[in-house]
């Protein structure tokens, strides 16, 4: 017989409110929740594999992704849960792929390519959007901020980079997700110019350890994922 818990056992097994879980079971993320005579919540097993589940995809992905897998899940769609999963982690190994390269530039001093793509003398904003990887609106930020300078083009007014700006906007855009303040950012372009290579060396080892954690909090959650799925699995045969 599954063991019976209470909102409040679930909120202390996972250091999180009962509002929380509530909050989950109206997204409509959870099996549907018995209730006992008395219209309290009846939690199972299941539930709290569910919870447990939940938490650990918070970790590791976005809340938007998180929330389509468990949806998934709750509509009987495992695989397309699963290939979720998976597209996550290609993400994560062309991440990675792609700071390897720029790192690799930067210990060549060689800004030329970028993984087989030719990088102009002057590039426009949707170029230089597409080597980084980012949205344009995310180099017009960074240009608000003043960590890079365009100029324009005299034809036609819109921006243009030359190849030291390109050289920035890829370095910001391998660091984003590692260093979160303007100033920093500002130090570490500032080390760049000054030849200071081994800091901005460090920059990107700091970038490369944040991804080997989100993998391995993507492994934890796609294992818990499955734990989950295993269960739904045997209760169904159960019954």
């Amino acid at each position: 017989m599954s063991s019976l818990y209470t909102p409040k056992q679930i909120a202390s097994m996972l250091l999180v409110s009962t509002t929380t879980l509530r909050k989950y079971e109206e997204l409509d993320l959870i099996p549907d929740v018995p209730r006992t005579k008395s219209n309290r919540r009846s939690y199972t097993s299941i539930h709290l594999q569910a919870f447990t589940t939940i938490r650990a995809l918070l970790q590791a992905y976005s809340v938007n992704v998180a929330y389509d897998i468990m949806r998934k899940v709750k509509q009987g769609h495992k695989d397309e849960a699963l290939w979720l999963i998976n597209k996550q982690q290609y993400n994560i190994q062309l991440e990675k792929m792609r700071v390897e390269s720029i790192v690799s530039m930067l210990q060549a001093s060689d800004f030329s390519s970028l993984k087989g793509r030719q990088l102009k003398e002057q590039m426009s904003i949707g170029e230089a959007a597409a080597a980084a990887g980012v949205n344009a609106s995310a180099i017009r930020h960074w240009e608000k901020e003043g960590l890079i300078q365009s100029e324009r083009n005299p034809d036609n007014g819109y921006r243009v980079f030359s190849p030291y700006e390109i050289r920035k906007i890829l370095i910001i855009s391998s660091l984003r997700k590692t260093i979160y303040f303007i100033g920093q950012m500002k130090q570490l372009l500032n080390d760049l110019d000054n030849q200071q290579i081994e800091s901005v060396e460090k920059s990107f080892q700091s970038a490369f350890q944040n991804m080997h954690k989100k993998l391995n909090e993507q492994y934890q959650a796609a294992a818990q994922l499955v734990a989950y799925l295993n269960a739904l699995e045997l209760e169904a045969s159960e019954q």
